[in-house]
């Protein structure tokens, strides 16, 4: 992606899970219907969908070609230049014009594989903040996530009295406003900067969480009154969350980005993944209302240092090359 669309078209890409979160929340009506399908088929059924869109992505990605970047510095530098001529003349084609010349050197020694050894020295040396950075803002929003979307269907059954077979139609003008997030506000991390958007969309998501959750507490909310609350902090979360793995993909070496990814993800999970779905399941079951808000509470508080990191440790890297942003392993011998 060039540098300076890389920002967007990555939040949306991220945000596009909403998309299938829309389309499974909206299924769900049909799937658990039992006036449609027998209670024991419908849930069968709804997981099949996803098992068929998998089907699809390994049909797709046979015709996806690998990084550029990628095969030159693991020793594929034939496959690497054909890559580019290709991409070039297709480019070529599209606009009818010639390309400008490639600005830049840079010197790279190849490697087959890079072991776990070298990728952790330069994650926790060179790169000790960015892994900071990276860390903390997955662990706010994996808590975050999972502590709603783990236990909001309960909480519209058992707080407002929803039936449960329902709250798909909350669900799906919830997943609706995470992808508004991300589509609407994603030009503006190539615009504004990565380091003040993602600082501003975990800091406003965090103040609106708090101010929800002693409206929770407070009983001002109706059903569809508590779900536009989420819409509107998920509006700003959502492109929040996306810009955590932004963020995790470009600010480590070439060699380590999806490793990166790998790492952080499944730290994040492990924390906020594990720890949130336990928490907000007994606070739910707890009955009472502002023990749920101080869970919420606590979310917030998670989103809220996560800006500040982002404040402190976050990077500039709009308009730039990945290159510039981090050396390639490969480049030191």
């Amino acid at each position: 992606m060039p540098a300076r669309y890389r920002g967007r078209i990555d939040i949306l890409i991220n945000g596009s899970f909403w998309v299938g979160a829309v389309a499974g929340s909206g299924a769900s009506l049909i799937f658990l219907d039992p006036n449609v399908f027998a209670p024991n088929v419908g849930w069968r059924l709804a997981f099949a969908v996803g098992g068929v869109l998998c089907l699809g992505i390994l049909l797709m990605r046979r015709h996806v070609p690998e990084s550029p970047r990628w095969l030159v510095t693991h020793g594929f530098a034939r496959q690497a230049d054909a890559t580019v001529a290709d991409i070039e003349q297709r480019v070529r084609a599209d606009t009818g014009r010639e390309l400008e010349p490639a600005q830049g050197r840079l010197e790279v020694h190849p490697r087959r594989t890079f072991g776990f050894g070298l990728i952790a020295r330069a994650m926790l040396g060179k790169y000790r903040s960015r892994s900071i950075l990276a860390l903390a803002l997955m662990i706010a929003q994996a808590f975050l996530y999972n502590a709603v979307f783990f236990s909001y269907a309960l909480v519209l059954v058992r707080y407002h009295g929803v039936a449960s077979e329902r709250t798909g139609t909350h669900l799906v003008t919830l997943a609706a406003s995470n992808f508004l997030g991300p589509l609407l506000l994603g030009r503006f991390f190539d615009t504004i900067g990565r380091r003040t958007m993602i600082t501003a969309t975990y800091g406003i998501s965090g103040v609106l969480l708090i101010a929800t959750a002693v409206a929770f507490g407070l009983d001002a909310f109706s059903a569809w009154g508590q779900t536009f609350a989420w819409m509107l902090i998920f509006f700003f979360a959502s492109a929040a969350a996306s810009s955590a793995y932004l963020t995790a993909s470009e600010i480590f070496p070439l060699e380590t980005r999806a490793l990166a990814i790998a790492i952080f993800y499944a730290l994040g999970t492990a924390v906020g993944g594990t720890a949130a779905p336990l928490l907000f399941g007994y606070l739910v079951q707890s009955g009472s209302a502002w023990a749920l808000s101080v869970g919420y509470a606590f979310a917030a508080t998670l989103m809220l240092i996560a800006a500040a990191i982002a404040a402190k440790f976050g990077i500039d890297a709009e308009m730039r090359s990945l290159e510039s942003i981090a050396d390639p392993l490969s480049s030191g011998g």
